[in-house]
């Protein structure tokens, strides 16, 4: 019996799906460069010609990859309470925890995306997928300047960026370590250094 569009729908995405996943874990164990799209696609249990069909070539599977980055801290970033719905303590208290429970979620992903970013050859890629998703970027930026404007902070940008750059670090720790970076101690230092008392319930398995 043949296949309804929608069964053939679907199979498409889990082999586009499962050739990502290989990707994200055999880039984070071997490298981008040092990964051949056999090694992926053998991995993926896909036939390789597959990879141009769902990706057009190995540069476009790499963007794919920064783009469920971005997707995954996007998705991550709209579960937070709106202002209307919780107080500003409340909210930066969700992009902290939010922020760091990608970094154990995603470690493999976390790792794939900070070597794009320091190799001259993939900072174009990265760069080329922030701008796809430049739009939901500069909301998440705005509705965390809004926090620390509503706590009363004399340069909200500012704020953010340091808020950023400390959670990139620590995320980052994470993710180059073997997983005994103390991640949940680092979130509780936060947590603290802001002012939002003890952080419930671990990150860490």
């Amino acid at each position: 019996m043949a296949r309804s569009e929608e069964q053939n729908r679907l199979a498409r995405e889990r082999t586009r799906e499962g050739i990502l996943r290989s990707a994200i874990e055999l880039f984070a164990e071997q490298g981008v460069h040092e990964t051949t799209i056999a090694e992926i696609t053998r991995s993926a249990g896909v036939a390789q010609g597959l990879v141009n069909y769902h990706f057009g070539g190995k540069d476009q599977l790499v963007g794919a990859v920064a783009d469920r980055w971005y997707e995954t801290l996007i998705g991550l970033a709209r579960g937070q309470g709106a202002p209307g719905e919780m107080d500003a303590d409340a909210r930066l208290r969700d992009v902290i925890d939010a922020a760091l429970i990608a970094a154990v979620a995603h470690r493999s992903l976390q790792r794939v995306m900070l070597s794009l970013a320091h190799q001259p050859s993939t900072r174009r890629i990265v760069a080329e997928s922030e701008q796809r998703h430049s739009d939901a970027v500069q909301f998440a930026e705005q509705a965390v300047r809004s926090i620390f404007a509503e706590r009363g902070a004399t340069d909200p940008a500012l704020e953010e960026g340091m808020l950023r750059t400390l959670l990139e670090g620590i995320a980052g720790r994470y993710a180059a370590s073997d997983g005994s970076f103390p991640i949940d101690a680092a979130r509780r230092w936060v947590h603290l250094q802001y002012g939002l008392g003890e952080p419930v319930g671990g990150l860490s398995a």
